[in-house]
């Protein structure tokens, strides 16, 4: 080869050389910009996620998909949380390893005290378990509670075929401004109802019982209940119970009609009358009266019929008749009638009756006592929606009645379908639990034993006022009204169902209101009177919450057993399915990207 060639060749080469330099730097710049693009795409996507969880811690919201809109805050809680002006601190005292149903009140109370939470942020709670620590600081820490009125649960717990017991507490303390309230977040575990069903109407609850406690620590005056008396009426000592649950929110007292000559709405926020057995004088019910007319609340819990179990056992033979209260007329006005009868029903409690002896002991077994109702409310009404049976003595039955101006009438409590009635004079024994109980007799439906009436009432004194008494009034600086503004009462054919059995006058000891000392069972009277005494005093106010329902979606077990199989394949199969569709699909868009470089 010549020098030319040669020239040629090595000129050649240095191109190629160069090329190869230029691929080089080409592709190293290239591989440069691609770990730049990546490291940015991943500094960008970390920069996002650390955003979004600012935001989420800062902002809390859902989306409500469920039927019943369990999740969503009703407008008076949402109103009540935004106007708080001052911390409120709640203590759960919730915190630790549970069965499945506890578990799920534990979750369901995070979840709407985290609602409540994205409402003010006035609100902080924090989860305790008191029973950790050491022995001596467990024992102190239960002691503390027990003297702030604070009780442990018993709580059984199986696992692995053995049982053990746990005490716990089922119970939220709210600290507002200097003052504290508990909450019991486990509603009345009652027989009759099957533990998921006390767990769901647990949960249904936790709004109102969260929204009716702040409500009541953040008011600044506390509304004055008045019972009447020097009627025959229920006692202090007959109604201590229902006046302790009363008086966290409430202040009550007792009043005589014929020391006042006006009862004004803005004094009482509420008027009870307790089974009253003596007339009413016309001084008394025109007081009650324009008191009601003023928008005074009332509730009336009557008996009509003279009778009781105590007096039946003195002789084993009594005849009951009306108490003559002189009440019929003011009643008739505002659409009610109380009829002189009593009513029995098959779905009721058991006393006990002595059927022998043995030796010195006499040996008693408990009967169905027809006259002592239990009630099991239906309707979806807040005072009365997930109560459990209520427990009424010889109630009356109690019709409603078309009245002048527009009144909405609710029944709140019923009889059951398997009914009848004794009407006046009714002779009382305890024949009728020699035999067993015919059902084709109580066949006169379900009775009404509680209304509620709202609207605007008539007077019952309506053309029945004189001139001097006009006059009297006008100088007194008082008013007669024809018709009331709008107001509310209930109505109770049965004056018992607000009095706690007293054990021991002397002492002063009683049971708790409602409960049966013969069956052990605590009947739901309390919750009953209580939630109808919050209803006519703020019928507008968070007592909405109560009418929320949380369906119990239970889970067809005999499907779930048949389909097992089935279900257990597309659980394993899916996510294999998924993966495998997964990796194809980045294969094939990988191998795509690179073929067209």
């Amino acid at each position: 080869m010549n020098g030319k060639g040669k020239a040629m060749v090595w000129t050649v080469y240095a191109e190629c050389r160069t090329f190869a330099a230029r691929q080089k730097t080409a592709i190293h710049n290239m591989s440069r910009s691609r770990r730049t693009q990546a490291l940015l795409q991943f500094g960008l996507f970390a920069g996002i996620l650390l955003f979004a969880n600012i935001l989420a811690n800062s902002f809390y919201g859902y989306l409500d998909l469920t039927e019943e809109k369990r999740f969503t805050l009703t407008k008076p809680t949402k109103l009540l949380l935004r106007e708080l002006k001052d911390r409120v601190y709640v203590r759960v005292l919730l915190d630790g390893d549970f069965p499945a149903g506890f578990k799920r009140l534990q979750t369901a109370t995070k979840e709407m005290l985290d609602d409540f939470r994205s409402e003010s942020g006035y609100l902080d709670y924090q989860f305790e378990n008191p029973s950790v620590g050491t022995v001596e600081e467990v024992n102190e820490r239960r002691k503390a509670l027990a003297d702030d009125g604070i009780m442990p649960f018993n709580l059984r717990v199986a696992d692995l075929g053995e049982s053990s017991q746990q005490l716990i507490y089922p119970v939220a303390i709210f600290h507002y401004n200097g003052r504290q309230m508990v909450v019991k977040l486990l509603e009345n575990n009652s027989p009759s109802l099957s533990p998921d069903e006390v767990i769901n109407n647990s949960v249904a609850l936790l709004e109102y019982k969260f929204a009716n406690v702040i409500k009541k620590l953040k008011t600044p005056t506390r509304p004055i209940i008045l019972f009447t008396r020097d009627h025959g009426e229920l006692n202090d000592l007959q109604t201590v119970d229902l006046e302790r649950g009363l008086r966290q929110f409430y202040d009550t007292d007792r009043i005589t009609l014929d020391s006042v000559v006006q009862l004004k709405p803005e004094d009482c926020a509420l008027l009870v009358v307790a089974k009253p057995r003596s007339a009413f004088s016309e001084k008394d019910k025109f007081k009650l009266d324009q008191y009601a007319m003023n928008g005074g609340r009332i509730l009336w819990m009557l008996d009509q019929m003279d009778a009781s179990l105590d007096s039946l056992s003195m002789g084993g033979k009594f005849i009951s008749t009306p108490y003559d209260l002189k009440l019929e007329d003011i009643l008739f006005k505002y659409g009610v009638r109380l009829n002189s009868d009593v009513v029995l029903d098959l779905q009721c409690t058991k006393i006990p009756l002595q059927i022998g002896q043995v030796g010195n002991q006499p040996q008693y077994q408990l009967f169905d006592w027809y006259y002592h109702i239990a009630s099991q409310p239906e309707g979806k009404h807040p005072i009365v929606k997930t109560l459990d049976r209520v427990e009424f003595r010889f109630a009356s039955s109690m019709d409603t009645l078309r009245t002048k101006t527009a009144l909405k009438k609710t029944v709140l409590m019923r009889s059951s379908q398997y009914s009848r009635m004794q009407f006046n004079p009714v002779e009382l024994n305890f024949e009728i639990l020699k035999y067993d109980p015919d059902p084709g007799k109580f066949d006169k439906g379900a009775q009404n034993l509680a209304v509620l009436l709202e609207g605007t009432f008539p007077s019952a004194f309506e053309n029945r006022v004189s001139e001097d008494l006009l006059n009297g009034m006008k100088q007194l600086g008082m008013e007669f009204k024809a018709a009331s503004v709008p107001t509310r009462m209930i109505v109770i054919s049965d004056g018992d169902v607000a009095a706690n059995f007293i054990r021991d006058v002397e002492k002063k000891q009683t049971l708790p209101l409602g409960f049966n000392r013969f069956e052990n069972v605590t009947y739901a009277n309390k919750d009953f009177i209580i939630n109808a005494i919050e209803y006519l005093i703020e019928p507008s106010g968070v007592i909405e919450a109560r009418s929320k329902e949380v369906k119990l979606r239970l889970l067809d077990t005999v499907r779930a057993k048949e389909e097992q199989n089935f279900w257990r394949g597309l659980n394993l199969a899916l996510p294999l399915l998924f993966l495998g569709a997964f990796g194809w699909l980045f294969n094939w868009l990988r191998k795509r990207r690179y073929a067209e470089q």
